[in-house]
């Protein structure tokens, strides 16, 4: 075969050294081409992290073994001779930037999970990097240089899961330094001062809550192919809002950044709430402070405890799977429970006004009938409503003695919306914990009903503003920073010296939480929000001449019609068929059961965001704790990849 020159750049050489050349043939593999290159430097380094970028291809030569006639490379090819890791700056959830050795060269999916691991955040697939949002800057902040915390000397290892030492990773122990780092990761930040919190970009619309996620980047593409650089700034985000098998123990970091994520979703209104809420959101985040400053977070374990642990979780897990259908036969058979009472219901129709009517109400196994009354219960219902599969959602106001259940019952053209009307606390309780436990294919006859009725409770006590209780409240107490703790919206509305006995009042309610408690509590009550876990983006359905946004979320997606601002349709996974992307038009088509077709284009993401989004869901959805030490990576680049990855 003829020699021919190719030119290489070495990037270690320095930016004025000019290219090195080579003489090739075209039957020479990469890992020849990379010995050549390397015995021609005469620089005695390792070199094995290094690698072959092809610039006018945007891509890594990874395969050592393929000739450079395989990957059909000739004399023009610009290649650079660069390393794989490269420092990046990562902002973390609470604020935090650190500056770190990532892969440039692996889908992102593997860099993050390489972040996760050397920061011991476990379940790394619920999380990804996006690009950052631009703040706008002052001239006179120019000298403010944001401080940065470097942890590239850290070792990048192989092993699933890092080397614990005192409970933190051993390259945090190495010296009081990185260990300082590792707090900071793994305690809660202090309330926000609200200067900074007007600072930051809020949206204002369910449009601008959709342009963030354009900027989320390619799961199956490496960094360099997105046109990120050594020492970019990327942010690393929950974005999947399934957060599979939290342990406190074992989660230190995931916890508190995911805390972090979700008070600064709430202080900047990316998310919804009514005024109780926010008020008690305030009051953990301002017990969480106080608690935080006292109780040192890191939870320091024995590896025989950890060992005793996984342990009884695998025979729980065998105990799960073994339980006996004599028994549940028993109970089913000795006449299964039901809840028999008096209850208004309403079904919104678009532009209606709501109007309740009361009805005797019979719950049994997963369904709920009603009848015109008690003495017409012995006849044919009304209608009878099978729960199973629905949603339910909470809509309380414990003050104004509001305890409405939204449920969402999946119909074939989407799902059709009820509430349910009760009258007191004990009501609700029941009915609540009873249409949960339905939705999830459970009877009343289950033995979650009572704690289920037991966690409603508590929810609804923390809730209660205690009358004539704020004057034994701490003078110190009366200090606090109350617009550090709620939404701009309140500053606008109240003084600070308003708020503070209305969140010391719920404070009352959750002063006794242990730390972990009550950012478990936190993250529950902000799971609970109608609005959570939805991920918006601004599309075009096929046939309609106007843009419509689509809500993505952990089970289902919503088309919000922009001139009502009112959710139109609901569409659940377990009910699609299949869906697919035609890359050419870049059009996302789904079919559901019941021959349901929709296809939409992408105005604020690409398609392959939205692709992403739902086939990440369903791969969350496959995730089961017998497998949950292994990641199954391959099925999410199925599920996720599109055609590139194919």
């Amino acid at each position: 075969m003829a020699a021919w020159d190719l030119s290489v750049t070495v990037v270690d050489l320095g930016p004025d050294a000019p290219p090195v050349t080579l003489s090739v043939t075209s039957d020479l593999h990469v890992g020849g081409v990379i010995l050549k290159l390397v015995e021609k430097t005469q620089i005695k380094r390792d070199w094995s992290d290094h690698a072959l970028w092809w610039e006018q291809k945007q891509k890594w030569l990874l395969r050592t073994a393929w000739t450079l006639e395989k990957y059909e490379i000739h004399a023009d090819a610009r290649l650079l001779f660069i390393p794989q890791h490269k420092p990046l700056r990562l902002g973390l959830p609470n604020g935090i930037t650190l500056r770190l050795l990532a892969s440039f060269s692996s889908p992102v999916f593997q860099t993050v999970m390489g972040i996760c691991r050397m920061l011991n955040i476990r379940h790394p697939e619920e999380l990804s990097l996006l690009r950052p949002v631009e703040e706008k800057k002052k001239k006179k902040d120019k000298d403010s240089a944001e401080e940065i915390y470097d942890l590239t000397e850290v070792p990048l290892s192989s092993a699933s899961r890092p080397c614990l030492y005192n409970g933190m990773p051993a390259h945090f122990a190495d010296s009081p330094q990185m260990e300082a780092i590792y707090k900071m990761l793994s305690i809660t930040q202090p309330p926000p001062a609200p200067e900074v919190i007007a600072k930051q970009y809020r949206p204002a619309s369910v449009v601008d809550k959709a342009h963030i996620n354009g900027r989320w980047l390619d799961s199956s593409r490496c960094l360099m192919q997105q046109g990120i650089q050594e020492n970019d700034r990327v942010w690393l985000r929950f974005k999947y809002f399934a957060f599979y098998d939290i342990e406190p123990k074992y989660d230190v970091v995931r916890l508190a950044q995911l805390y972090e994520q979700a008070r600064w979703a709430i202080l900047l209104e990316d998310i919804d709430c009514t005024e109780e809420e926010m008020m008690l959101f305030g009051a953990l985040q301002y017990h969480i402070s106080k608690v935080s400053q006292s109780e040192p977070q890191l939870m320091s374990t024995s590896a025989a405890m950890d060992d005793l642990d996984s342990a009884l979780q695998s025979l729980e897990v065998k105990l799960e799977g073994e339980s006996s259908s004599a028994s549940e036969m028993l109970v089913r058979t000795a006449g299964s429970p039901e809840l028999n009472d008096y209850l208004k219901i309403f079904r919104p129709k678009r532009l209606t006004l709501k109007g309740y009517k009361q009805y005797w109400f019979k719950f049994q196994d997963t369904s709920i009938s009603y009848f015109k009354s008690k003495e017409e219960s012995i006849g044919e219902p009304i209608q009878q409503i099978n729960l199973k599969g629905c949603e339910v959602a909470p809509d309380v106001n414990v003050t104004a003695s509001k305890f409405l259940i939204r449920l969402l019952i999946p119909a074939p053209e989407g799902m059709n919306e009820v509430y349910l009307r009760c009258e007191n606390e004990q009501q609700y309780a029941q009915w609540m914990a009873g249409c949960r436990l339905a939705s999830k294919g459970k009877s009343l006859a289950d033995n979650s009903f009572q704690s289920e009725i037991q966690s409603i409770r508590s929810f609804l006590a923390m809730q209660k503003t205690n009358a004539g209780s704020h004057g034994n409240a701490h003078a110190a107490d009366e200090s606090i920073n109350t617009h550090s703790l709620v939404s701009p919206r309140y500053h606008k509305k109240y003084k600070a010296k308003q708020l503070t006995p209305r969140i010391l009042d719920a404070y009352q309610n959750v002063a006794q939480l242990s730390l972990t408690d009550a950012v478990m509590r936190f993250l529950q009550i902000w799971q609970a929000l109608p609005d959570f876990g939805l991920s918006y983006v601004v599309v075009r359905f096929k046939g309609s001449r106007k843009d419509e946004v689509l809500g993505i979320a952990p089970n289902r997606l919503i088309r919000i019609d922009l001139g009502v601002g009112d959710v139109v349709k609901t569409w659940r996974y377990n009910n699609m068929k299949q869906w697919n992307v035609n890359w050419d038009i870049r059009q996302v088509a789904i079919e559901f059961e019941g021959n349901i077709n929709i296809a939409f284009s992408c105005v604020t993401a690409d398609c392959k965001i939205v692709h992403e989004f739902i086939g990440g869901y369903i791969f969350m959805s496959t995730r089961s704790r017998e497998k949950s030490d292994t990641l199954n990576e391959e099925l999410f680049h199925k599920l996720t990849g599109g055609h590139e990855a194919l």
